[in-house]
């Protein structure tokens, strides 16, 4: 894929977001190498012309050994000067320029079925977050800063050996450009391939184990265990003849470099030879000039590396670029309004133009209660999933105001109880946080533990029973600053007694707010004002409270 730094979000980010520094950076890598180039040069004429003015007494006392010990010693000084400064300005631009990036990711997944999205593809989309990001950072301190540096260091061992005698100054700044740039573009070339294949087996293997790892209950139950085990080791030895073939490119381009370093090398004596025969350049000079070409071939090697890794910072550049792109994380228009009104919305899972709401039109006042009721795949957590704005329609318009979602299954993470509540509120006092407990029916229990609100929690909210991590989060939904409750199965799986305790809490909280409710269950319809009977994706009945319609669909569903 052929982009511009002007057309491809990735680059125009990686690259604009800190532009002085990584030029800063890019100049002082150069500044470095041609101060390493310059230190060598300098210390082998200054031994060269020392010994020969040692061997007559009136050259040695004419002689001037101050001169260049100070300035051997500001170059040594210098390089390590700018070394260190070169490190510290590229990796900290880099480093920023990253971090900007992870952000408008993470902003261009915070979209509509950004959830659901997650839930079929969170392998994936850390990847994304993590390895792909990383590869762009290759991209500035592997490939460009070592490309602008060779190219400084060509410039100026021609311009150093020209003021010589031009000839020689012009071939080995044409010979470098040529073997060294040459050689990296065809290993960056040859890499490009198994560079990707091994991002990609990368991933695949990663994403397998955890499969393997976390489902290998139900693969056993299935007789696919050793499948997964065989297709697992096919993706490794995939990885591993990539590898072997990133390995074979690198000693091969370890040793063209070393062969267009020595033929420099070998080149330039033979012409200062010549040139020291025929007198018209000194010893000296002809020094400076052997030790300038032995440096010059440094800085395309350091090339090796960016070009080993061009394929996968392609690759990285390709994938990120869709959810870089400004018009893409744009969210679709949602107006915010009390209560929720739906006008002939249709709307179909994400990536799918096969819609599985037809023309629905609903609106629930403020504080009004309204239960969404129909047999499985009517699209009841899908008309859930429009009212959350977390799925866009395919037609027609959502006006709703900020929404909590409470689903049967709880996200509890690998942290201390007090940061899992902060979720829905982040500059929640302790105060707020006991409170909530105690509306949620949980503040004794964790008052019992021996860390309170910073008993640590496991993975996935390990070390809470199922009842105490549902009222974790009914606790969290308490916090949430939101007028519109939407419960998707809130008590399944819940005993009857725990289930009802949940309810009757979420009553007496829920007052002044709106609440729409997708449910099988009679418990929790009996909360609502209005029972909306979905049907293959439209509403085919709308009773209220009070009415013979309420009563006896209320009868017809699930009882405890």
């Amino acid at each position: 894929m052929k982009t511009s730094l002007i057309s491809n979000p990735v680059l125009r980010q990686l690259l604009l977001a800190q532009p002085r520094k990584l030029i800063g950076g890019a100049l002082l890598a150069a500044l470095t190498a041609v101060a390493g180039m310059a230190l060598l040069g300098l210390s082998g004429w200054f031994i060269t012309a020392t010994s020969i003015a040692g061997l007559h007494a009136s050259t040695a006392i004419v002689f001037d050994v101050f001169g260049p010990s100070a300035g051997i010693r500001l170059l040594a000084i210098g390089r390590t000067g700018s070394r260190y400064a070169e490190r510290l300005v590229t990796h900290d631009a880099t480093f920023a320029a990253l971090a900007s990036i992870r952000v408008r990711l993470f902003r261009g997944w915070s979209r509509p079925e950004a959830a659901s999205r997650l839930l079929r593809q969170p392998a994936k989309l850390l990847f994304r977050l993590t390895a792909d990001i990383d590869a762009l950072e290759s991209l500035y301190l592997r490939l460009l800063v070592p490309a602008f540096t060779a190219l400084c260091v060509a410039l100026l061992a021609g311009v150093a050996l020209g003021v010589m005698q031009w000839q020689l100054g012009l071939g080995l700044a044409v010979w470098l450009l040529a073997a060294g740039g040459g050689v990296s573009w065809i290993v960056a070339r040859g890499a490009r391939r198994p560079a990707i294949v091994r991002s990609r087996a990368i991933e695949k293997l990663r994403s397998g184990t955890i499969d393997l790892v976390a489902g290998q209950t139900d693969l056993v139950m299935a007789g696919r265990i050793d499948a997964q085990c065989a297709a697992l080791g096919q993706i490794d030895r995939s990885l591993a003849q990539a590898d072997f073939a990133l390995l074979r490119l690198e000693t091969a381009a370890g040793a063209a470099y070393g062969v267009a370093g020595g033929a420099t090398l070998a080149a330039v004596l033979l012409a200062v030879a010549a040139l020291v025969e025929q007198q018209t350049m000194s010893l000296p000079l002809a020094a400076l000039a052997l030790l300038i070409a032995l440096t010059a071939v440094e800085p395309f090697a350091g090339l090796r590396r960016g070009a080993l890794e061009a394929g996968r910072m392609l690759l990285a550049v390709r994938r990120l670029a869709p959810r870089l792109d400004v018009e893409e994380i744009t969210a679709p228009p949602v107006d915010a309004a009390p209560g929720l009104r739906l006008e002939h919305v249709s709307a179909a899972h994400a990536g799918s133009n096969n819609a599985i709401l037809h023309d629905v039109s609903l609106h629930i006042a403020d504080g009004e209660r309204v239960a969404l009721i129909g047999p499985s795949g009517a699209g009841k957590s899908t008309l859930l999933a429009i009212a959350a704005c977390e799925l866009a329609p395919l037609s027609g318009k959502v006006a709703a105001p900020r929404a909590c979602l409470f689903t049967q299954k709880t996200e509890l993470f690998q942290d201390s109880l007090r940061d899992n509540l902060r979720l829905a509120d982040p500059s929640a006092s302790d105060a707020q946080l006991w409170a909530a407990l105690q509306s949620a029916g949980l503040d004794d229990e964790v008052r019992a533990f021996a860390g309170g609100l910073d008993t640590m929690l496991g993975e996935g909210g390990l070390g809470l029973s199922g009842g105490q991590a549902r009222r974790l989060a009914l606790a969290r939904l308490f916090l949430h600053e939101s007028t519109l409750w939407l419960l998707d199965e809130a008590t399944e799986a819940l005993n009857a007694q725990t289930a009802i305790d949940v309810l009757q809490r979420l009553r007496a909280r829920s007052e002044g707010r709106s609440l729409l409710i997708a449910t099988h269950l009679r418990r929790e319809a009996a909360l609502a004002d209005r029972l909306v009977s979905l049907r293959d994706g439209r509403i085919v009945g709308d009773a209220r409270r009070g009415t013979d319609a309420f009563e006896t669909a209320l009868a017809g569903l699930r009882g405890d």
